[in-house]
């Protein structure tokens, strides 16, 4: 089991935070486990079939899984600045810092509010609200 802190910025192993919902072998809980998990998955690449699976399907607007799995920009760093749920429905806002060829000395951030939602108990991304 890899030791080192989870990408989502989590002090856990990965293998015990987001890895285990990117196998497969959990489900998140809460709308920031998965906003977190959601962020590991865009980090990596690769991930697409899991970010499809965890998109609400009417607001994925044409994308693919194939166009989510890219790798298009170096993710840094993320930080949950706030995480509310009530009922089945979650917001969680965050800013994740990256750098984008050919400028890789540029770190940049995107400041987000994503909205979540609980459907027979597995949790959605819905869409963000960009600050």
């Amino acid at each position: 089991m890899n030791k080192k802190a989870c990408i989502c910025g989590k002090t856990k192993p990965f293998a015990d935070c987001c890895g285990r919902f990117l196998s497969g072998a959990a489900t998140p809980k809460t709308p920031e486990q998965l906003m977190r998990s959601r962020y590991a998955a865009y980090a990596l690449g690769g991930y697409g079939e899991y970010l499809m699976s965890t998109w609400l399907p009417i607001s994925v607007y044409g994308l693919s899984s194939a166009e989510l799995s890219e790798k298009t920009l170096d993710w840094q760093r993320l930080e949950v600045i706030a995480s509310s749920q009530q009922g089945d429905k979650g917001v969680v806002e965050f800013k994740a810092w990256y750098r984008r060829a050919p400028n890789l000395d540029d770190l940049d951030f995107m400041h987000e509010a994503s909205d979540f939602v609980r459907i027979k108990s597995q949790w959605f991304y819905v869409g963000a609200q960009t600050q």
